[in-house]
């Protein structure tokens, strides 16, 4: 009997929800998912709806849920579904729930732009980078098979709790102008585990090349397979 995935896709455009979450549909397929899609996160409230799906994929930048939108997710999370995402499509979404970023345990902060782009709203905010593998990571079926590996693309500055379990780091370093004095440690992939449910987050994926880069890709995959009931 095949699984059930649902995939709540849409938001801001500029993280092309639809491509993103399109790109990963064979592999759900592959796994062994049937799925459906929804624009808007108003199925969340509908428990009935809810208590069928294994997993949840989730692409949508900022938005807006209601209250019983948030409370519909929290509770089919913690009855067992999963629940899965990339960069802005988790991680800054529904910014003023807070009952919302304790569910997905960080909540992105700022994307600081590099060296002279600082303060620039005309380029992209790209920062060159190493995605490290955590000694946690190492022994993670999600990440056991995933070398330290270079990006050029938004570094999020997260905030985050200690419930999560980091798979993948970084090193966010102060450039010319930035106001922190010191290197800082960000998370750039983890699981956390909620009730019942499993979450698997990851910070890249602010294009869809970065999504398709055998490495990212690989990680999302697993992420998804992992955290599904």
């Amino acid at each position: 009997m095949s699984r059930l995935c649902l995939i709540v896709r849409g938001g801001w455009p500029g993280h092309d929800p639809v491509a993103a979450t399109d790109h990963f549909i064979p592999t759900l397929e592959q796994l062994g998912f049937s799925y459906d899609v929804e624009d808007t996160p108003e199925i969340y409230a509908d428990a009935t709806v809810m208590s069928r799906y294994d997993l949840i994929v989730q692409s949508v930048t900022m938005g807006s849920a209601t209250v019983d939108e948030v409370d519909g997710l929290r509770e089919a999370v913690a009855r067992g579904a999963g629940l899965a995402g990339w960069h802005g499509g988790l991680i800054d979404s529904y910014r003023n729930s807070p009952d919302y970023l304790q569910l997905v345990g960080a909540q992105f902060a700022a994307h600081p732009h590099a060296g002279a782009n600082r303060g620039r709203t005309d380029v992209e905010p790209y920062r060159d980078y190493t995605v490290r593998v955590t000694e946690h990571g190492r022994q993670h079926p999600i990440t056991a098979d995933v070398a330290d590996f270079d990006v050029s693309t938004e570094q999020y500055w997260v905030l985050t709790d200690s419930h999560n379990r980091v798979l993948l780091d970084c090193e966010l370093k102060p450039d010319a102008g930035d106001e922190w004095d010191e290197p800082l440690t960000m998370p750039v992939a983890w699981t956390r585990q909620w009730g019942k449910g499993r979450i698997f987050a990851v910070t890249l994926g602010h294009t869809l090349d970065v999504l398709e880069r055998p490495e990212v890709a690989g990680v999302v995959e697993r992420g998804m397979d992992w955290a599904a009931r």
